[in-house]
């Protein structure tokens, strides 16, 4: 029990209630201060006494608990415009060892900057601008504008993504956003989704009922994957290639997969590669997002960069030009170890199949109707060009040799087959492409090698790569990403004047192969005309039997 407190006067432990005035007093009759104690009698029926008691608060300043935050470390928006600031710096060094790695002209950097900031303007949620008050150090404002500016710029960072799916895409972008109230905007604009999901709901169920909660959450987790996508540092290498398509570099995807496979590219774990002033800020989830640690999926690549060229030919009327597809198609023919003959055929089957050119489908021009119900746009046709030139290479070459088991000899002088290899030698020519190609990716992250199955050579190689991977040129003065040369390097970055634009490839062993024989007394089942059948596997049949020759090609072209 606590002790009694002493009256301040006379010191007395002595204490009683007055009747009649509520107040607390000692045995002498002191009155206890600051405390009082009221008893209402109520005339009406009911009779209950009122009690009022009030207390005197204690004015005591309680201590605030300190953050044990890193206050290096930006969170919100202010984390979210640091993460884009480090992309936006890991896309310059992109930009400026690709263009002293290839011989890019100078125009490459300001159409580079150009997309990027269109890209960063199309994002669903974009980047807040760079708060006022982090910029201002030393200066400590009103507690509570901080607060309200604070407030609304993480609410812009922390707001859920826009429902909206990929077929409304142009819809939303075509919408204007200046000009009325904020609150309006927003009303209008969740009506607008709600009714485009409505539509879709109906197309997709046949207007049955409403959708399915499992689907709706499928659809949920669908787009948040393409939005962490779409902000993830894959993006910079969509940049890449939009600004290549624009200038009409004849390059392919497997160019830039290779660059970035041998760390001379930077894109694998970039963050190392960026001064300490910057890094120090991020935190722990965006210096994984900005670590990449494998190769990205050429797939996953063209989509990006798909769906960026729609973009901004739906909002800002930027078309993107066809790729030039006659170097690519002669790139790929020397690659399989073929003779211009081949380039010719799988031109003109090209030609016949109106393969889109473009980054999307929706960009390439209209197909011609043979029948009635035939499409007029190339619905689903948004493969990688360089996968439907060496899909249309593979067929020339399947009704040339036939790869099913069956000799294909032509009779006729005039036969173009007869200008192309033969079927023995060329198989043998590209399993030794192959080879090669299995030891330029001796290193990759893709490779299963152990250390024990290296020799001296192969681990004397393997130590200079891990030197380049690791510690990347930051030994070496006056190079990008130096500690001394950083600012002058990439604030702004130097060209060179040359316009010849260089592109590592492969080199391909000099043989010659001779040309196929033409055989005239030939007849009955054992030998066919090039072109006479044409053989078609099942690709769903997993445990089907494939022709030998047929496996060959198609595995020595991927």
């Amino acid at each position: 029990m606590a002790p009694r407190r002493r009256c301040p006067t006379c010191g007395s432990r002595e204490w009683h209630k007055e009747p009649l005035g509520g107040l607390i007093a000692c045995s002498e009759g002191h009155v206890l201060q600051n405390y009082r104690s009221e008893t209402n009698e109520a005339d009406d029926y009911a009779g209950p006494h009122m009690t009022n008691k009030r207390k005197l608060k204690n004015t005591k300043e309680k201590k605030e608990r300190g953050s044990k935050a890193d206050p290096q470390l930006y969170h919100g928006a202010r984390g979210r415009y640091h993460y884009f600031l480090c992309q936006q710096l890991i896309l310059r060094m992109q930009v400026e060892a690709i263009t002293k790695l290839w011989s890019l002209p100078p125009e490459f950097e300001a159409i580079c900057r150009d997309i990027w900031g269109l890209h960063v303007s199309l994002l669903a949620n974009p980047p807040p601008a760079e708060p006022y008050l982090f910029t201002q150090e030393g200066k400590k404002d009103d507690k509570f504008s901080i607060d309200l500016q604070d407030g609304s710029a993480h609410g812009a960072a922390n707001s859920p993504p826009l429902n909206r799916s990929s077929d409304d895409e142009n819809n939303e972008d075509d919408r204007s956003s200046s000009g009325g109230d904020s609150e309006m905007e927003e009303l209008l604009r969740e009506n607008s989704e709600i009714s485009s999901s409505s539509e879709e709901e109906g197309e997709g169920e046949g207007n049955h009922g409403p959708r399915n909660p499992s689907r709706a959450r499928i659809d949920g987790w669908r787009r948040t994957r393409t939005t962490r996508s779409i902000e993830s540092l894959a993006s910079t290498l969509a940049v890449l290639v939009v600004a290549f398509w624009q200038l009409r570099i004849p390059i392919m995807y497997q160019d830039l997969m290779r660059v970035i496979a041998s760390y001379k590219l930077p894109y694998l774990d970039p963050v190392r590669l960026l001064p300490l002033s910057v890094s120090s800020h991020l935190t722990k989830h965006n210096s994984q997002a900005l670590s990449p640690h494998r190769v990205p999926n050429i797939f996953s690549v063209h989509k990006l960069a798909a769906r960026l060229s729609k973009k901004l030919y739906a909002t800002y009327g930027v078309f993107t030009p066809e790729c030039n597809a006659a170097p690519l198609l002669w790139r790929l023919t020397k690659d399989v170890g073929q003779t211009p003959t081949l380039y010719a055929l799988a031109k003109q089957v090209a030609y016949i199949l109106e393969l889109p050119l473009t980054l999307h489908s929706s960009l390439a021009p209209g197909v011609r109707r043979v029948k009635a119900k035939d499409s007029e746009g190339h619905k689903y046709d948004n493969v990688p060009p360089e996968v439907a030139l060496m899909a249309t290479i593979i067929i020339v070459v399947k009704m040339a040799y036939g790869l099913d088991g069956k000799p294909r000899i032509p009779i006729e002088e005039g036969d173009p087959v007869v200008a192309l290899p033969r079927i023995d030698e060329w198989r043998e020519l590209l399993k030794n492409l192959d080879d090669g190609r299995d030891k330029d990716k001796l290193f990759s992250s893709e490779s299963d090698i152990t250390i024990s199955n290296l020799d001296d050579g192969l681990l004397d190689e393997y130590l200079g790569f891990c030197q380049h991977a690791l510690l990347g040129q930051q030994q070496q003065p006056g190079k990008l990403g130096s500690a001394d040369d950083i600012a002058r390097n990439l604030f702004p970055v130097e060209h060179d004047a040359r316009r010849e634009t260089t592109i590592e490839v492969e080199e391909l062993p000099k043989i010659r192969l001779r040309a196929g024989k033409l055989d005239r007394g030939l007849t009955g089942e054992k030998a066919a005309r090039p072109g006479e059948s044409y053989a078609i596997w099942n690709s769903r049949d997993a445990f089907g039997t494939l022709a030998s020759e047929y496996g060959a090609v198609v595995g020595g072209s991927v």
